[in-house]
């Protein structure tokens, strides 16, 4: 089958409108050893924070996991009405790097065809670091069967949480994820922009260095830097000369000041401040208390009628969401504590995906 962009499709930008947004349900106690027991109730605020303006569609493991998650919901007072439960098997709870990247194509919308499909990018655990991953990976395929969505197959290891667009053309990732050995070894740098056009209508690719420290998926963008509308990318950036983050995002934040959009435009660039040093609450299952985690405002996720947005008990959380509340304006800020869940290496658009209307 020939490539989406020859179809007309592309990957749309994560404030279009939104049919619904896409979790799995954690049930690995492996991913947040020690603690895993405050994490269900973390994702039953993101289903709050979004079920009044969208579809929120719940993967599981069985009836059994299902008739849980329906009663965390129903204690966290979450609108049920728009929560979609299908029993998919997931080895985790990463939605944003195994599910599906959903794709449209404008032209068949305006004619009123069915016009979303899906690419189904191969799945390896974020380099092999943690199997098995079958589950996962069967994730795009077996949501395609139930949505009914055409489905393209790049054969190429990609994480949703590697990428993020404009909607018109540009794709913003970084070289420490997507150029590393561990994903696609046969594979150039130029064969890899061919297949971001190819797949997702993104001619346009800009590169950044590597992530912060402790990001296990060797430095995913959306921990680093975000399109906020076509034009504009904040981007994170640490003041403290001492940090150990701070030369890796000044350098990528150089980068950024060089960017130019699909057409040539010079990008807007806007500083986020980070949450400092954020480390455990305590020793879990053998994890030190001095571990540093991957704790950042980048990974927040906008919904239809909402932005959630990760915080950390730091004196920054106030000035991130008054950033990012600025190029929302119709959008209600929701914070959610991440203390909990960025000890599984992730926030809450490493749990979220979107699916556009």
């Amino acid at each position: 089958m020939p490539e989406p962009k020859a179809h007309g499709y592309r990957m749309p930008a994560g404030w279009e409108p939104h049919e619904g947004t896409w979790l799995s349900w954690p049930h690995s106690a492996r991913t947040w050893v020690g603690n895993f027991g405050p994490i269900p109730h973390v994702f039953a605020q993101i289903v709050k924070g979004l079920c009044d303006h969208e579809n929120v569609h719940i993967c599981v493991r069985d009836a059994s996991a299902e008739a849980g998650v329906r009663k965390i919901l129903q204690e966290a007072s979450c609108d049920t009405k728009a929560v979609r439960i299908y029993n998919i098997p997931t080895n985790d709870a990463w939605a944003r790097d195994h599910g599906p990247t959903f794709i449209v194509n404008d032209k068949d919308a305006a004619e009123k065809k069915p016009h979303v499909a899906i690419v189904d990018w191969k799945f390896n655990a974020w380099g092999g670091k943690y199997p098995p991953w079958d589950e996962d990976d069967a994730v795009p395929e077996r949501i395609a069967e139930i949505l009914k969505f055409p489905r393209f197959s790049p054969r190429i290891v990609l994480e949703g949480g590697s990428i993020d667009v404009n909607g018109k053309g540009t794709v913003l990732t970084t070289e420490s994820v997507l150029l590393n050995p561990n994903r696609n070894p046969t594979l150039s740098k130029k064969q890899i922009e061919d297949r971001l056009n190819e797949y997702l209508a993104a001619p346009n690719v800009i590169w950044l260095g590597d992530g912060i420290v402790g990001d296990d998926t060797d430095g995913h963008i959306d921990d680093l830097a975000r399109f906020v509308n076509d034009t504009t990318l904040i981007t994170i950036i640490e003041d403290d000369p001492s940090d150990v983050n701070y030369k890796a995002l000044h350098e990528n934040f150089e980068r950024l000041q060089g960017a130019a959009d699909q057409d040539g435009r010079k990008l807007e660039i806007v500083k986020l401040p980070t949450p400092g040093r954020v480390f455990r609450d305590a020793d879990h299952g053998g994890r030190s208390p001095d571990e540093r985690l991957p704790a950042s405002y980048a990974n927040f996720y906008i919904g239809n009628g909402s932005v959630l947005v990760p915080v950390f008990g730091h004196a920054h959380d106030k000035q991130a969401l008054k950033i990012l509340s600025d190029f929302f304006p119709g959008r209600k800020m929701i914070p959610i504590n991440c203390r909990d869940l960025v000890g599984g290496y992730g926030a809450i658009h490493c749990v979220t995906q979107q699916q556009p209307a």
